[in-house]
């Protein structure tokens, strides 16, 4: 597949790399962008084990938000339209596992996506923020629900609120950070855990992170019979019998 303003790659079997590559525009995501994402999405989803997808920039800019040119046009319907907040809850639904491998600004729209990821592979040079309401406007990407739920209410506030950027020290301090690396090993580091998920059992982790997307809608109850639920088609599954039988042999 050939792209405009992405780069693809799967340098490894079962790990795609989706590279934003709009360096003239500080790797901006216009409506261009969202479209060519979500090809890969629908490419990835298809197939009958889902690769693990490794979202990255250019060592200086990761993504620096929404592309302004774009958002200063843009109206009410715009917004309810939910451009990149649709391609966002896609991201965060896929089945596989998404991986943020994040070198330099990760500003607006890039913060959130890589909140939206279920890793975060971090530099130690790369920044933080959302700037949002410095430009009269609001996260609209989900910054105000998913922040609150990775570093807490009180670190959403400070962030959302005051628009100020944070290095990866803080942004790991608070919760933020998945895996801090040095920033030549950014993407190293984001395959060599893509490698150690896709040596698990493949349903197990899909199921996992679907129960893990659901923990703040769900009371103890509701945890109890959806993980019971879950466990039970996870018990008749061949890969589960086979895994535990080579566990055995090995002990033995």
């Amino acid at each position: 597949m050939s792209f405009e303003t992405i780069e693809v790659t799967e340098p490894v079997a079962g790990i795609v790399v989706c590279t934003v590559s709009r360096p003239e525009h500080r790797n901006a995501l216009n409506e261009r962008t969202v479209d060519e994402v979500r090809s890969v999405l629908r490419e990835s989803a298809h197939r009958s084990t889902r690769p693990v997808i490794i979202f990255a920039g250019n060592e200086k800019v990761f993504v620096s938000g929404a592309d302004i040119n774009e958002l200063r046009d843009r109206n009410k319907y715009d917004a309810m339209r939910r451009i990149n907040n649709g391609l966002f809850h896609d991201i965060e639904n896929y089945q596989g596992i998404t991986i943020a491998a994040v070198r330099g600004y990760a500003l607006g729209g890039g913060c959130e996506l890589a909140a939206t990821c279920d890793f975060r592979v971090v530099g130690k040079r790369a920044r933080f923020g959302q700037p949002e309401v410095g430009l009269g406007i609001m996260p609209g990407a989900g910054a105000t629900y998913r922040l609150p739920r990775i570093i807490g209410l009180a670190h959403a506030k400070d962030l959302i609120l005051t628009g100020r950027i944070i290095n990866a020290d803080e942004a790991d301090r608070m919760g933020f950070v998945s895996r801090l690396v040095e920033d030549s090993r950014v993407l190293e580091g984001a395959i060599e855990l893509a490698e150690i998920i896709r040596r698990q059992g493949h349903l197990a982790v899909e199921f996992s992170k679907m129960a893990l997307n659901r923990w703040t809608e769900m009371s103890i109850a509701t945890g109890m019979l959806l993980e019971s639920s879950i466990q039970a088609v996870l018990f008749e599954d061949e890969e589960k019998k086979k895994r535990m039988t080579d566990f055995l042999e090995k002990k033995k």
